[in-house]
């Protein structure tokens, strides 16, 4: 295990710069997330880190050694892809112990090592199959294990959960997270997915055309936006945004409920809702309207939990309200947060 450090990485194409300038400082035993839309730079970021991208500048330093423009296996890093990158004609057993048998280490140590991932991912009863006689889920633990099984200084995973469906993506994200807290290898985890994101990060690294937004605890990144691109990123409905000349003001629609929830509450920001669709999703009520005023109207949601009982109607206009304290500020032309400042990661 080691640190992974980048210093003014960036990468151009022509007239593109796909990574402008990223300083990052991945800890030893971190899981560190990048997490970003599509075209943000965070796979060219990873194969830079991985050493099959070339850096067009600065330096990529892992356990404080630099390896830049060094070759992959000097990296000594274990990748593992979205389309797991399986060999089809060879089993599950010879999957995982190729990169050992690459290295030419003896036959009988390379079958201890073999059982032992197969073993840690729970394939060991698949290991005569063929990835094509496997699911989904299985060929991603099969890739997986063949990562483990290189001891490497650190994982390097770009959107490996991406092809499973939404039941089995959780709990895959779940032994993901423990298999990774029990060896304690240092995880960059490549993802636009923000529930896996903040559900599997010690840190999340949120990026944007190329640059990075924000590097912080999930729990920060997502309470404590640095400005309008990451707060409106991170969340699900995304956070409200209501204009003005000098300042836009924003609230997680969860925040954001029917003013007689709050009770004596006093410290409350009040607004009129013109209330035009429902959704009802079990748990929670998605409220989509319209603030009345500003002129011309906003679009705002509010995400109210199945446990209120007060139930607005669509075609209504009802009084909703946000806590002072869970209002956010952003300046109108930079979109840089006005709040106080954060407290570097």
């Amino acid at each position: 295990m080691a640190t992974v450090e980048t210093r003014s990485l960036t990468k151009r194409y022509d007239s593109t710069t796909a990574v402008d300038g990223i300083n990052l400082a991945v800890r030893e035993h971190e899981f560190l997330v990048l997490l970003g839309p599509s075209g943000s730079g965070k796979t060219t970021l990873l194969r830079m880190i991985a050493g099959l991208e070339t850096p067009t500048s600065g330096d990529v330093l892992v356990g404080g050694h630099f390896v830049t423009g060094l070759p992959p296996r000097a990296h000594n890093m274990a990748m593992v892809f979205q389309s797991y990158a399986l060999y089809p004609h060879l089993t599950v057993a010879d999957n995982i112990a190729f990169p050992l048998q690459a290295r030419h280490m003896a036959r009988d140590m390379v079958a201890i090592k073999v059982n032992w991932a197969a073993k840690l991912f729970g394939i060991d009863h698949l290991l005569t199959r063929k990835p094509r006689q496997l699911s989904g889920g299985e060929r991603q633990r099969v890739a997986l294990a063949r990562a483990v099984v290189r001891d490497p200084v650190a994982f390097l995973l770009d959107e490996p959960l991406s092809n499973l469906d939404a039941k089995l993506r959780a709990s895959a994200r779940e032994e993901l997270q423990q298999i990774q807290r029990r060896l304690g290898t240092t995880t960059i985890y490549v993802t636009h997915d923000q529930v896996e994101a903040l559900a599997l990060g010690d840190r999340v690294a949120v990026l944007d055309r190329g640059s990075m937004r924000q590097l912080d605890t999930p729990q920060r990144v997502y309470a404590h936006p640095v400005d309008r691109f990451v707060a409106t990123f991170i969340g699900s409905p995304p956070m409200n945004l209501v204009g003005g000349d000098h300042v836009e003001t924003g609230f997680r629609p969860e925040h954001f409920l029917p003013v007689e929830v709050f009770g004596d509450d006093a410290s409350l920001e009040r607004f009129t809702l013109n209330i035009t669709r429902i959704e009802n999703l079990g748990a929670d009520r998605l409220v989509y309207g319209l603030l009345a005023p500003p002129q011309p109207p906003v679009k705002v949601i509010s995400r109210i939990p199945c446990t209120v009982s007060v139930a607005p109607q669509p075609g209504t206009q009802h009084v909703f309200a946000v806590r002072r304290a869970d209002l956010h500020r952003f300046d109108a032309r930079s979109g840089a947060s006005l709040d106080t400042a954060l407290d570097a990661p």
